[in-house]
């Protein structure tokens, strides 16, 4: 390759791209948040089972509270495909042949459109507002997990479109991929298992701290409360994962430095630990749970973005431990 062409491959993107990447991923965050409201309100059926209209219509004549949140979600949602797909075709136009932000960019686009064809069948099934139907909790529990790899995917083309080496899979060297993966399945476990303990506090809310620890262990409750303890138990085992990462992520060597990020990393976790103790504490209230799912969301990427700082190291690295 010619000193011009390996100029042009290790150049990285401009500074606009790489803003206008971050930015989406935060409008895809406020998306999401907005997507916890319209559960936690019971405003999901506010637009009847139609899809994408509303109650049949684009413009809502005289709409209730309901209609309004729900309408105001799809909106934003609508703009999430727009942003996305402006997001690969700007991506593919300035990077290297093979830069992994292309593919990362493509995979966004793939999740967006899977989480709209599940936010409709919700409608269209009718699995929605105070719906108890023992389909439901399996279709939110994909829903989150698409939503979790669609952020995932986001925050990989931002970091990406930053990185002035190993960008190309043929430049990297991947370590420890097997721990990583499954290390990050257990993370996704625990925003799951989060969501259907959300959708308990939504469909069965408790009047005070003490008869909602009864609901937990009481035989005639439902599963979803139940099982609300398999939450802070996989988020207490998944933590053994995160302390793995933070320990590498504070060894000298490699590429980068990557303690201000792994500093990052623990003061997201222990302020989700605190969050979710309110949570508790305060019977999860709409706004309590659009915090913690905020925190959730950042930590998520922030998690994303450091675990692919260890794990894609450029092959030059003399540091592949």
């Amino acid at each position: 390759m010619s000193s011009v062409a390996a100029q042009s491959v290790h150049r990285r993107p401009s500074s606009a791209l790489r803003r206008f990447a971050w930015g989406v991923l935060a409008y895809f965050i406020a998306t999401i948040l907005w997507g916890t409201v319209v559960r936690a309100t019971g405003s999901g059926a506010g637009c009847g089972d139609h899809w994408p209209l509303c109650n049949g219509t684009v413009l809502q004549q005289a709409p209730s509270l309901h209609t309004l949140i729900e309408f105001a979600h799809r909106i934003t949602a609508g703009l999430d495909v727009i942003l996305v797909l402006a997001l690969l075709l700007w991506t593919w136009r300035k990077t290297a042949p093979r830069h992994l932000a292309r593919w990362t960019a493509a995979l966004s686009v793939f999740f967006t459109f899977s989480e709209a064809l599940l936010g409709a069948l919700l409608v269209k099934l009718g699995l929605t507002a105070t719906s108890q139907s023992p389909l439901r909790p399996p279709f939110l529990a994909l829903h989150l997990s698409n939503t979790l790899l669609l952020v995932a995917t986001l925050a990989m083309t931002a970091h990406l479109l930053g990185r002035s080496e190993g960008f190309r899979w043929r430049d990297l060297h991947i370590t420890h991929p097997v721990g990583t993966t499954l290390g990050m399945i257990a993370v996704m476990i625990v925003g799951v298992t989060g969501s259907l303990a959300a959708l308990g506090d939504t469909l069965f809310p408790a009047t005070s701290l003490r008869s909602s620890l009864a609901q937990d262990f009481s035989a005639r409750s439902t599963w979803l409360l139940r099982w609300r303890w398999t939450h802070p138990t996989v988020a207490i085992l998944a933590s053994i994962f995160l302390i793995w990462v933070l320990i590498r992520a504070n060894r000298r060597g490699g590429p980068w430095d990557n303690r201000g990020l792994s500093s990052l990393v623990v003061g997201l976790l222990a302020l989700q630990y605190l969050l979710g103790a309110l949570d508790v504490w305060l019977l999860a209230p709409v706004w309590m749970q659009v915090i913690h799912l905020l925190g959730a969301d950042v930590l998520w990427s922030a998690l994303v973005v450091l675990t692919a700082r260890l794990t894609l190291v450029p092959r030059d690295n003399p540091d592949r431990t």
